[in-house]
């Protein structure tokens, strides 16, 4: 009986090697898998059980049907729960006592102690890992034989977990977070990489071949939607495509989230989806009166 936490990037390789090594496929077996997050286009490029008709479709969900179908064997349930203090009437004594070893995918430092802390408590073997950037870290902790993740702390987090910041802000920060991300994105990252085209086409292309990787595919859908589609040749096409924007990021985006999770959405355990610290998001409908 195994509980994975969390299904990005690390979630989706663990769960393709439990797959393949029939890990939960007998009879007394059972995977959980819990992640509250929904894929965004920007996952597929590192979250390798996700497909563009996936997105804005629930992580865990997706993940674990596509577990299955490379074993159909494999006894596996998705939950849509953040494991938190606030979900322990989901995953409460009973379920931890069950459970024969845990695998943690988080992205954040807070969570990672609280599954660590439930582990130590219930003597539970803890598979703790996780990514920055080109870093990552692993850690097997045994009860009674190794020390604990919480043992030794990692630097205070600069930063809010990305799932957060782009589907359920709740703070200032990750509001200032996500906009200077999509700032640098627009007005930064891609203006580079088209002038480096411009400058050198040849010698450009020949590196976007040579690197070959999802990456680059995605750089170079940026550059082609930069010059054609997002080409500004005047103020009002300037105009057009931050009006564009504006109907992109504060009302269709809002409306494919409430449409996969509606207000009255509940998880499997049939608690409120839309509970704290997440808020159900309105769409804002654009006004010129409206400075």
């Amino acid at each position: 009986k195994v509980f994975v936490v969390g299904s990005g990037a690390l979630g989706c390789e663990f769960l393709k090697n439990l797959a393949l090594m029939g890990v939960s496929c007998g009879g007394q077996g059972k995977l959980t898998i819990t992640d509250d997050d929904v894929i965004e286009k920007s996952n597929l490029s590192r979250q390798f059980l996700f497909r563009d008709w996936n997105i804005g479709q629930a992580k865990s969900t997706v993940a674990a049907a596509a577990a299955a179908s490379m074993n159909p064997r494999l006894r596996i349930e998705a939950l849509q729960n953040r494991a938190s203090p606030e979900t322990e009437h989901v995953f409460d004594d009973n379920f931890w006592e069950k459970l024969s070893v845990v695998i943690n995918a988080l992205d954040n430092v807070n969570a990672r102690l609280y599954i660590d802390q439930r582990c130590v408590y219930f003597q539970k073997p803890l598979l703790e890992s996780g990514t920055l950037g080109a870093k990552c870290n692993t850690q097997m902790v045994i009860p009674h034989l190794t020390e604990n993740y919480g043992a030794s702390r990692d630097p205070p987090e600069k930063q809010a977990p990305m799932c957060t910041v782009h589907s359920f802000p709740h703070n200032i920060d990750h509001c200032l977070t996500w906009a200077r991300s999509e700032f640098e994105g627009l007005l930064e990252k891609t203006p580079t990489e088209v002038n480096a085209y411009l400058n050198s086409p040849g010698e450009y292309a020949s590196a976007m071949r040579k690197a070959g990787d999802a990456q680059a595919r995605d750089t170079l859908e940026r550059v082609i939607e930069c010059l054609d589609k997002d080409r500004c040749e005047t103020f009002q096409d300037c105009v057009t495509w931050a009006r564009l924007r504006f109907e992109d990021y504060y009302s269709n985006r809002v409306k494919q989230l409430t449409f996969t999770f509606p207000e009255d959405a509940v998880t499997s355990t049939g608690a409120p989806f839309w509970s704290a610290p997440k808020r159900f998001p309105r769409p804002l409908q654009f006004s010129v009166d409206d400075p």
